[in-house]
């Protein structure tokens, strides 16, 4: 077997030492006293096949004590040359005879004193006629040293104890592999300072390519080509799909990308181990599903803005998130869904991620990948020591990777046939990750863990879920073995995992029917889009029932606590811009500018304005099902009506000192808490009995369920006899519901005596009256039979209690 390698040659060696002696007339036995040695420790044994059809054996030995390595070269059988054979090693100027051997071979030793592998050994031979011989491809003898066969488990980089260093790289296309070592970066531009080529026959098993080093001291990183010299894929470094640190970036040319210039990204895998970490006594909180109170956030955004009060290095980062905190318990808020954190294109965003297994560096103080993985187990740490989970949005149906040569990052350049779908999907023109094949799967599942396992993440929301369905040809599976392998795994399905039918490539928004195996929750836009059209005055009550009681339509086959409901999100209108803005070219957002477009300074429509964005809250939050927050919601923060991903801006920490925002954080709030207090029928894992809900119109009557003109809408909650539960927290509940114009008298079904009707919300009344607790002075009692006047815009909500006599 042979193999070789484009390392660099090391300085000239020392002269060979040799013995003299006539060859002998026929092949002597195959192994000197040195290649005897080669199967010890620190050795390796490399055979050659010569121009002539001869072979030369060598081996290389480190030395006793670590102090360097001797080379061994063996020519069994001269092939009728006369005269014997010499060596010269390329630097030296020197040639050494070939000497015999025990056993009848020819040998020379070289010796490299104190010489740090990984280096190789360049040579050639020459007879006594001074014709040269050379490898069966015309080369000289080019023999690693320090490099050994490696191992094809685990993928990536892997460190052992000693300092040696194993690559595995999977590449079922790759005719060659050449792995690149890089020196700092101060060490000699963007050149690798060391190549190694792998011989298929020495550093392949099945479709895993691997080598090992002794010793990679003084490299800073490293990539692959899977191409030699031009002639087999791409001839230039590509980083490994799963390297856990990013090493340096390499200066490129811009690409040109739907007639914008584009910077390309070319990045390294870094040679150093992720940096330790003492996770001490963190835990998961490990929250029930249906408890979860959830904030959708950017890690960039949250805090990058000056009025968050953050040091420069500090804001915009991992550690930027975790120092607010106070701001996630004053909401109430139990979980932070962040959007994509994984690396991505700094143009399109973070929906377009080039690598699965590291942090964004830019998310950290030192704009670094080491930095960002220590800054980002810092907040998650944080979180979990104040009871707050950490759930990521990943994204792993494309990359940013394209079809041109250029825009190569990973593992488009690597094996893009067997990760991504050939010709993509019809109308889509993204890198498009074929999810379902065994060996995208892996990478997927090895990721996930990663995170999970490295990082302590509690959860998982999978953009784009449609294309997660879909086989290499884009049809639908019955069965998704990746999305049933998530449910089942023993470390993920321990984890909240979550499909989103959100797509960032051609930014669609529409539920589908979901294999679940009642392990995954979904994103619910069915609940978005029929709360939006009911305050709008265009939807059937019969469709606000349905997202009330928790989508029984589309989780009949789970429970509530798999809805995660939204009435805003990262995509889309905020929730300021959906009762400010309303113009044609907006019809898809149900939105409605309450009687004048954009920013307004009318008294009556800056009324509706807040009574819509309470009762959006409102509903919200009372619904069966986890509620979803996104960020800024909070805080009035708009896009001055554009429904672009990249119009949003960085949320103004300053609006929280106004009337308006302490209003609706407090709402947040309070409404966070009744959840809590009435977890019986808000935080239930199981629909409520229909014998436990009523439906009532303004007068108790039967509702309008198939009037479309009908706007109003009365809900009876009975709760279940539970007598582990105390008859102070288990009132009945009544809510109204009024989408119209104008007022509506309600009419309140009698109650036993004893018992009153307290007002805890009136979203049309002034702040801080329209929201009240149980134990507040202020609270409204409604003795007996009674009615009340819900008006326009609004909701209201009631809770029985026993009176004291």
């Amino acid at each position: 077997m042979a193999m070789a390698s484009s390392l660099p040659a090391p300085p000239a060696p020392p002269p060979a030492s040799w013995r003299g002696g006539p060859p002998p007339r026929r092949p002597p036995p195959r192994r000197g006293p040195l290649l005897a040695r080669a199967a010890a420790a620190r050795s390796w044994r490399y055979r050659f096949r010569t121009d002539d059809d001869g072979v030369v054996d060598v081996a290389v030995a480190g030395k006793d004590g670590g102090a360097g390595y001797a080379v061994a070269v063996e020519v069994p059988d001269l092939g009728g040359r006369e005269g014997g054979l010499v060596l010269r090693a390329a630097g030296s100027g020197e040639a050494a005879p070939l000497a015999p051997a025990p056993g009848g071979a020819l040998a020379a030793e070289l010796s490299y004193d104190g010489a740090r592998a990984p280096f190789h050994v360049s040579f050639l031979l020459a007879d006594a006629a001074g014709a040269e011989v050379r490898t069966h491809r015309g080369t000289s003898f080019r023999v690693p040293v320090g490099v050994g066969r490696g191992r094809p488990a685990p993928l990536g980089l892997s460190r052992s104890d000693d300092g040696a260093a194993n690559f595995a790289v999977y590449s079922k296309s790759a005719k060659a592999v050449v792995l690149c070592l890089f020196g700092g970066w101060d060490a000699g531009g963007d050149e690798p300072a060391l190549e190694v080529e792998l011989d298929p026959y020495v550093h392949r098993t099945g479709d895993v390519w691997h080598v090992s080093l002794e010793s990679v001291e003084g490299y800073a990183s490293y990539g692959f080509r899977t191409g030699l010299f031009a002639l087999f894929g791409i001839d230039r470094p590509l980083l490994d799909p799963y390297t856990k640190v990013i090493g340096n970036f390499v200066p490129d040319d811009t690409v040109n990308d739907d007639g914008l210039s584009v910077p390309s990204i070319r990045c390294l895998g870094s040679l150093e181990n992720a940096p330790g970490y003492n996770w001490g006594r963190d835990k998961h909180p490990c929250l029930p599903l249906e408890k979860l109170v959830v904030y959708r956030a950017n890690v960039a955004l949250f805090t990058k803005d000056t009025s968050s009060g953050l040091p420069d290095n500090v804001a915009g980062t991992f550690s930027g998130l975790a120092a607010k905190v106070e701001h996630f318990r004053r909401l109430g808020v139990n979980a932070v869904l962040l959007e994509p954190v994984f690396p991505f294109h700094q143009v399109k965003g973070p929906y377009f991620p080039y690598h699965f297994f590291s942090p964004m560096s830019l998310y950290s103080s030192e704009r670094s990948s080491a930095s960002a993985i220590k800054s980002m187990k810092d907040m998650v740490k944080t979180m979990h020591r104040n009871g707050i989970e950490v759930f990521l949005e990943v994204v792993f149906t494309h990359t940013v990777e394209g079809g041109a040569e250029c825009q190569m990052i990973s593992i488009r350049g690597i094996d893009g046939s067997s990760y991504y779908i050939a010709d993509g999907i019809a109308g889509c023109k993204a890198s498009v990750l074929n999810c379902n094949h065994p060996v995208t799967q892996k990478l997927i599942l090895d990721s996930l863990r990663h995170w999970v396992l490295d990082f302590h993440v509690d959860g998982f929301c999978f953009i784009n879920a449609p294309f997660l369905v879909r086989g290499p040809g884009g049809e639908g599976l019955p069965r998704p073995p990746l999305l049933e392998a998530i449910a089942f795994d023993p470390v993920l399905s321990k984890t909240k995992i979550i499909a989103d039918p959100w797509s960032p490539l051609d930014i669609s928004n529409v539920q589908f029917p979901f294999p679940h195996w009642k392990r995954w929750a979904e994103i619910n836009t069915r609940f978005s889009m029929d709360v939006r059209k009911f305050l709008k005055g265009e939807a059937l009550i019969s469709d606000l029932a349905t997202r009330l009681c928790g989508s029984g339509d589309l989780f009949s086959s789970r429970c509530p606590a798999f809805s995660f409901n939204y009435v805003s999100r990262n995509s889309g209108l905020t929730l300021v811009d959906l009762v400010s803005f309303s113009s044609d070219e907006l019809g898809s957002e149900f939105s409605w500018n309450c009687g004048e477009e954009g920013p307004s300074e009318n008294n009556a429509v800056l009324l509706t304005r807040l009574r819509q964005i309470r009762s959006f809250l409102f509903i919200l939050f009372v619904s069966l099902g986890i509620p979803v927050l996104n960020m800024g919601d909070e805080c009035g923060h708009s896009a001055a009506g554009s429904t672009s991903y990249k119009d949003r801006g960085p949320l103004n920490w300053k609006a929280l000192k106004t009337m308006f925002v302490k209003e609706v954080t407090g709402f947040i709030s309070f409404l966070s808490a009744l959840r809590s207090r009435r977890a019986d029928i808000f935080q239930r894992r199981e629909f409520l009995k229909l014998e436990n809900i009523h439906w009532y119109g303004s007068d108790l009557s039967e509702p309008r369920w198939e009037d479309p003109t009908s706007n109003f809408l009365c809900m009876h909650i009975n709760p279940e006899l539970d007598e582990n539960v105390p008859d102070s927290v288990r009132g009945d509940l009544y809510i109204c519901f009024n989408a119209n114009e104008e007022s509506v008298s309600a009419t309140l079904p009698a109650l036993a005596e004893g018992s009153t009707w307290l007002r805890l919300v009136d979203t049309s009344l002034a702040f801080p009256g329209f929201f009240s607790s149980e134990s507040s002075p202020n609270v409204h009692q409604l003795l007996g039979l009674s009615s009340y006047q819900v008006k326009a815009h609004s909701c209201v909500l009631f809770e029985s209690k026993r009176v004291l006599s």
